[in-house]
């Protein structure tokens, strides 16, 4: 069988189907492994991973070892986060986001004046959610009527209600919290899979679980060494990898899949995985089949304008995780979903991976992941909109860190929405395929399967359960259970 596309997902699909036996052949469009999980470096000695910088669940990841009956630590390590992420607020308060539920919530209620029960029974109640409908809606297919047919469904959709997720993620939270600077830190859990806290269901509030509840991690090496681990043992398992070779057409006779297509041959395969975009599988891969209109036609999720800088000092301010939130959440969203554009001030997350891996960074620098959330592409001015975001990110973190960040940048590179659709075939470079900007989001997202072509199957961000690690590795359980099964 082929898998089209070496991102995180189409990897670990591959490694998962190649353990239970079968014969993979992955085709990359690019000259190696990783997708938006790639890495790369910058004259001066600074490395970076180039897209994903949050890891959780990791236990999806030791899952796969284990089904290989390998030992995960013989491949791949990562330690628990403590502290997870540092918060600057607009109006000059620092706040740590402890791993420690409790902790985290004495530090609230000293530095934002919130008693430390109403953060503790939030994720508390949070867990439980989690808890009570993970398992059904992330782990399972949700377009398969054997999924609502199991009693755990039945027990997840009736805790909805009791458990106070009716209405917005944000009307959640400002129900629960009456300061808007611990409302915002708690909206900003919207852009794990690019939605909008004021539009998206008060479902996603339960991802702060992940975090404070399971932990936050950080692998050995970066989270590039997610997709090396996947990679490897997807080779000791026979996987082929075609690298520079991208799939021009899915062959089809009689309804059903017969291969595929390069510039360098036809393949024959029974069986298709594609691990790119939802839309370019069907738009350029699938020309002549008809298209499930409605479900490409959903809005997309927000995509990312990323600056990755050399900087020449040291902070020692900054962890590993810093998020510099800003003054206007609500306008900031706003012109994301609704003007298509970047607002004048914006929030800004800066990862920093010399803080747990030295060798990122010469000695007394620092490598900066400075990422703003953005519209994905519709024809922007691009130029124009990056050069804007770069004065309003410098000059933010100027003023929150107290010194004058644009000399020390010794080495850069931009990553624009554009680059991002280029490079890694995301529509419009929108980083999770739909949005999750309505109640019935997750039952809209394409399904796995294709369910007018046999042999035909789906994984990674822009599918089912989403997008983001977790969401993605779950896809290929997903898939790779729906193939053995069928």
């Amino acid at each position: 069988m082929a898998v089209i596309g070496a991102g995180i997902a189409g990897i670990a699909t591959a490694a998962r189907l190649a353990v239970a036996g079968h014969a993979v052949t992955v085709f990359e469009a690019a000259a190696t492994f990783g997708g938006k999980m790639h890495q790369f470096a910058l004259p001066g000695g600074y490395r970076f991973d180039a897209g994903p910088s949050l890891f959780t669940l990791p236990q999806l990841v030791d899952d796969i070892f284990r089904l290989a009956g390998r030992e995960p630590a013989d491949y791949f390590r990562y330690e628990r986060l403590d502290p997870i992420t540092q918060y600057f607020f607009a109006d000059g308060t620092r706040l740590t986001a402890w791993a420690d539920a409790a902790k985290f919530a004495a530090e609230v209620e000293e530095k934002l004046d919130t008693p430390a029960a109403a953060v503790t029974q939030f994720l508390s109640r949070s867990g439980r959610a989690y808890d009570a409908t993970a398992g059904t809606f992330l782990h399972k297919s949700l377009h398969k009527a054997g999924t609502y047919l199991s009693p755990e469904t039945l027990k997840a959709v009736a805790a909805l209600p009791q458990l106070g997720l009716l209405g917005t993620m944000h009307q959640r939270h400002a129900r629960a919290f009456a300061d808007p600077r611990l409302v915002q830190l708690f909206d900003r859990y919207a852009t794990y899979n690019g939605s909008d806290p004021y539009q998206a269901p008060a479902t996603l509030s339960m991802i702060p679980h992940l975090e404070h509840g399971i932990g936050a991690f950080y692998p050995e090496g970066g989270i590039y060494a997610i997709a090396a681990s996947l990679h490897r043992l997807a080779e000791e398992f026979g996987v082929k990898f075609r690298y520079n070779e991208p799939v021009e057409e899915i062959t089809v006779a009689e309804g059903r899949v017969t291969g595929l297509r390069t510039a360098l041959d036809a393949y024959a395969f029974g069986q298709v995985v594609s691990n790119m975009d939802v839309v370019p599988t069907y738009r350029r891969l699938l020309p002549q089949q008809p298209a499930p209109e409605r479900t490409l036609s959903q809005p997309r999720s927000s995509s990312a304008l990323i600056f990755y800088w050399g900087i020449a000092r040291e902070f020692p301010a900054l962890d590993l995780h810093n998020i510099f939130f800003s003054g206007d959440y609500q306008r900031e969203f706003q012109a994301i979903f609704q003007d298509k554009t970047v607002a004048d001030d914006v929030t800004v997350y800066v990862n920093v991976t010399s803080k747990k891996t030295p060798a990122d960074a010469p000695a007394g620098h620092e490598n900066w992941f400075v990422m703003v959330n953005v519209p994905h592409d519709q024809g922007q001015d691009w130029a124009a909109l990056t050069a804007h975001t770069r004065r309003v990110v410098l000059a933010k973190l100027s003023q929150a860190l107290g010194a004058e960040i644009e000399p020390l940048i010794a080495a850069e590179k931009v990553w624009t929405p554009p680059g991002i659709a280029a490079d890694t075939s995301s529509f419009g470079g929108a980083l999770y395929g739909s949005s999750s900007n309505n109640a019935l989001a997750a039952f809209l997202r394409h399904p796995n399967f294709s369910g007018r072509l046999d042999g035909l199957y789906f994984c990674g961000g822009s599918v089912h359960p989403g997008g983001g690690i977790p969401l993605c590795l779950l896809s290929a359980k997903i898939v790779s259970s729906l193939i053995n099964e069928e």
